[in-house]
């Protein structure tokens, strides 16, 4: 397939887009291609420099479409791969090109095709991803801008990558853990739910015609159920409400987030995973920001962003401000007391040797194992308890419900 030369595009010129072609050369064979453009016209008149007579009507602006979202998945697949094209030699448009090409994702096709845009109009490539802080956060761009300043940019993309998938690989694990139980909870409620609505309702008919007396848990999970149907809208509606107004007052308002995230840290069994999981990527973020050369200061800077939880970003901030001052990052932490004391000891020994992003690497390494085991154990632990949970929950009402019926049985 043809593509045609595409014209370098002035600093300031507004954004091109990619237009696919088909035309035909000077000897009559139907050709086809692509080129970056400002206009259908612009990629015309281009064609006819160059031989190629194009119909305004087969000039068709490429479409991403709509709908999808852009992922901590996809970024970090992008990242892996235009690693790995880099080392190749291929050079970064180019390599563009063929991220946006395999892209199945529509969303993610565009924000590329943006910033390959911003590049090639000779804006840098840090820069371009800082006009996207959504998806590019401080951490990534100031390693990008490390990488483009040293000249080893596909070393540092391929930090970036392996610290992405690190991380993700983690959250993933405890996202993991956390399904089982929410999900069962889920269709535990919707069984209680459906039984109060509609099957109690009516063994209350049935026994109503018995005219006897009826067992005390039969008459109290009949109440139950009359109270579920007369107020049902209200109960629903207030769950809801609850539910998304939670939702909107966590994303707006940052003392609740950070009770939240003290609160989680206090939890049995889940807390300490989350504690653990936090000193993984809070070890892991300063490990790759300071291998990149970028000094310690800075590089708590963007641990603080990356840390995860409100408690650890506050002892962040305090052990940077005491660094800038002249402590020494293991005193900084002894003092903030959230780190356990084979982390401050491991900091400690980073230090003195000159090897502190190595150190912190193998720190990350143990917290992460531990997250896996720990993660293990916790799906191993919550099977048996929520079987007997689900079993005296919905047990229990199945059974009262069938009382009055082994009642009359023994009467007869």
């Amino acid at each position: 397939m043809a593509t045609a030369i595409r014209p370098k595009n002035r600093p300031g010129a507004s954004k091109d887009i990619i237009f696919n072609w088909e035309g035909k050369d000077k000897s009559g064979k139907i050709i086809r291609g692509e080129m970056r453009a400002q206009s259908k016209t612009v990629v015309q008149a281009t064609l006819r420099r160059q031989g190629i007579s194009v119909n305004e009507n087969k000039i068709k602006k490429r479409s991403f479409g709509r709908g999808s979202s852009v992922k901590d998945k996809d970024i970090a697949i992008f990242t892996r791969q235009l690693a790995t094209m880099m080392r190749a030699g291929v050079p970064l448009l180019q390599s563009f090109d063929i991220a946006i090409k395999g892209t199945s994702n529509p969303a993610l096709g565009r924000l590329l095709n943006d910033i390959r845009t911003e590049v090639e109009t000779g804006t840098s490539l840090a820069n371009s991803l800082r006009k996207h802080p959504r998806y590019f956060d401080g951490l990534y761009c100031n390693l990008v801008a490390a990488g483009e300043q040293s000249g080893a940019l596909e070393n540092l993309l391929d930090r970036i990558a392996i610290y992405q998938e690190k991380i993700l690989a983690i959250k993933s694990k405890i996202k993991a853990a956390l399904f089982y139980p929410i999900a069962v909870a889920v269709v535990a409620a919707g069984v209680v739910t459906v039984m109060m609505l509609f099957v109690i309702p009516e063994f209350k008919k049935v026994f109503t015609s018995f005219g006897a007396d009826l067992p005390a848990p039969t008459l109290f999970v009949m109440a139950l159920s009359d109270f579920f149907v007369e107020h049902a809208l209200l109960i629903f509606g207030s769950i809801f409400a609850f539910v998304f107004g939670f939702i909107y007052a966590h994303r707006r308002s940052p003392t609740l987030r950070a009770r939240i995230d003290r609160m989680v840290l206090q939890i049995p069994v889940i807390g300490e995973i989350i504690r653990k999981a936090t000193i993984a990527r809070w070890t892991r973020t300063l490990s790759t920001m300071f291998a990149a050369g970028v000094p310690l200061v800075e590089a708590l800077e963007s641990v603080a962003g990356a840390a995860g939880n409100h408690v650890y970003m506050v002892a962040t901030k305090r052990i940077q401000a005491d660094v800038s001052t002249g402590t020494s990052l293991t005193v900084a932490m002894q003092g903030v007391n959230v780190f356990p004391a084979m982390v401050v000891q491991m900091v400690s020994i980073g230090e003195e040797s000159g090897q502190l992003d190595g150190m912190c690497a193998k720190v990350a390494d143990f917290f992460e194992r531990e997250v896996d085991d720990m993660v293990a154990g916790l799906s191993q632990l919550l099977e048996p308890i929520i079987i007997v949970v689900l079993g005296t929950l919905i047990g229990g009402l199945v059974v009262a419900m069938y009382l009055p019926i082994f009642k009359l049985g023994q009467t007869i």
